[in-house]
């Protein structure tokens, strides 16, 4: 099975509580907790980096799609937030609202909600994940 990145990301923390730096082909991420929770605030949290991946594919998918279209839309941008619910099993609602501006017709806002459902990482958070850990 070929894997999605040419090369694993490799992810490490030290002593100083909750900084992760996350190598990846071409530099270092950031990741850190909020002061209210102990950490120093250098980074994006867990949460903010899995929504901001969410929102980089999706602006992404819809650039090429309206590019691809010949459409007006010279700026979107995407406000997202999620939040758990515990009924029967754990369930996490993404909340995912997009802004397009003005001049974009209903017809077109409607497809490019649909194209926003068909980004890379949308179709890998609507599916079934497995995560296979080892030591």
């Amino acid at each position: 099975m070929k894997n999605l990145l040419e090369t694993d990301i490799v992810a490490t923390i030290g002593l100083q509580k909750y900084y992760v730096e996350v190598k990846w082909r071409n530099g270092t991420l950031i990741m850190d907790e909020p002061a209210d929770l102990e950490g120093k605030d250098l980074g994006t949290d867990p949460y903010t980096t899995l929504l901001a991946s969410l929102a980089g594919c999706t602006l992404s998918t819809l650039r090429m799609y309206i590019d691809r279209k010949g459409w007006n839309i010279p700026e979107i941008s995407v406000q997202l937030n999620m939040h758990q619910e515990t009924e029967n099993q754990l369930t996490t609602v993404i909340k995912r609202h997009i802004y397009f501006g003005e001049g974009i017709t209903d017809e077109q806002k409607e497809r490019l909600l649909v194209i926003a459902h068909k980004c890379p990482v949308s179709k890998i958070l609507e599916n079934k994940i497995q995560i296979n850990t080892q030591a």
